[in-house]
């Protein structure tokens, strides 16, 4: 750490012991001047609190080049060249979190307008097929039922951008429609929007409580599904919120995670007859690369070449062959097992991990759920 200018002085300031270098031996403060300059200050706070100094580089260095060797030489009491396990951790999972995690808001547009260029642009594809198998001198019947297939998936889409009450007319004339022609297709059809009718007067609890008045006694949902279906139309209503508090609150999953992830890893190398903390401790190193990368790939991929192009999904492939690189050259250093049984073990890991990691999603997502309602 640059710790400033050395007192000549051999007397400790904090505890009145004699002072050989620039150490004191019994208390540990370092023999510093006490006049240092503002920004002097501000660098030596910074430093002191987030250990940020050059053992972070002595310890990022040989973490993301050596898989493994960071924890062995720590355990093996090799620590004065590291920065402490959890220390680090806290500083790298702070940075993460703070340079990739980005709440999404979405704004949405007027439905009007959506349906009007999405209309315009379904109606040019009808037309272009209908050209296009003209040209290719397709028989006239295999043309007929292509596009009217195309032209009731056009209709389908327009019908599902309907408000409620128009819904209900189109419905009615369907209705109408058929009593004269008693078609089997136009039957289908009326189902088919029906279910869509009922989804979209469904969209609020309210609206789904006035329907089921309207139905007999018999037809009507049991208080168990009434309150299943309170739930799914709650957590649809609030969806934006529920995704945006369950990212929020990623941290701490990944933090309550950690321990489990050990355990697993313990669970698999049970053989090595090594204690819980060594492997929460081989763990807490694997999860800060994995932190690190991202802190350094993400943003690129978002804001330097997209989320969607092309070399955002080659980094993000570089990224997955690196980080399954890393844990098998990690597990192998570290427990020192033969290649074959390492990937096995991996296999195991990973599947226990996403089991618990999926779990304790959807806890979050009832504890904000009953949170937010």
């Amino acid at each position: 750490m640059s710790a400033g200018k050395y007192r000549k002085e051999h007397n400790c300031l904090n505890c009145g012991s004699h002072v050989e270098k620039h150490y004191c031996s019994d208390c540990g403060q370092p023999n510093l001047e006490l006049k240092e300059s503002f920004w002097g200050f501000i660098s030596h706070s910074i430093a002191h609190y987030f250990h940020f100094d050059n053992k972070f580089f002595q310890t990022l260095s040989p973490l993301l080049t050596k898989p493994g060797q960071v924890t062995l030489d720590y355990l093996a009491g090799k620590r004065a060249r590291y920065i402490n396990p959890v220390s680090m951790y806290i500083f790298v999972s702070i940075v993460y979190f703070l340079v990739v995690y980005s709440p999404k808001h979405v704004t949405k547009d007027s439905d009007e307008n959506h349906v009007n260029i999405v209309n315009k642009k379904d109606r040019n594809v009808s037309d272009s097929v209908k050209k296009a198998l003209k040209l290719s001198g397709i028989s006239k019947e295999i043309a007929t039922k292509a596009t009217t297939t195309i032209d009731e998936a056009i209709k389908k889409q327009e019908f599902v951008k309907l408000g409620f009450t128009d819904q209900e007319k189109e419905l009615s004339r369907l209705h109408a429609e058929n009593a004269k022609l008693k078609s089997d297709s136009l039957a289908d059809i009326i189902e088919e929007y029906n279910d869509i009718h009922i989804e979209r007067n469904d969209s609020t609890y309210a609206a789904y409580l006035s329907r089921q008045k309207k139905l007999p006694i018999s037809e009507q949902d049991g208080w168990y599904e009434k309150l299943i279906k309170k739930r799914a139309i709650t957590i649809g209503e609030k969806s934006e919120v529920i995704q945006e508090t369950l990212e929020h609150n990623r941290p701490k999953q990944f933090f309550l995670l950690m321990p489990l992830l050990a355990w697993f890893i313990m669970l698999n190398f049970r053989k090595n007859h090594i204690y819980y903390l060594d492997h929460l401790i081989f763990t807490i190193h694997g999860m800060m690369v994995y932190f690190i990368v991202s802190i350094f790939t993400q943003p690129i991929m978002k804001h330097v070449f997209g989320e969607s192009s092309l070399m955002s999904n080659i980094i993000e492939i570089a990224v997955t062959v690196y980080l399954f690189w890393y844990m098998f050259k990690a597990l192998t250093v570290f427990y020192q097992r033969k290649t074959w049984s390492t990937i096995f073990k991996i296999f195991w890991i990973l599947i226990l991990y996403a089991v618990a990691f999926k779990l304790s999603e959807m806890v979050m997502i009832n504890l904000i759920y009953y949170v937010a309602t």
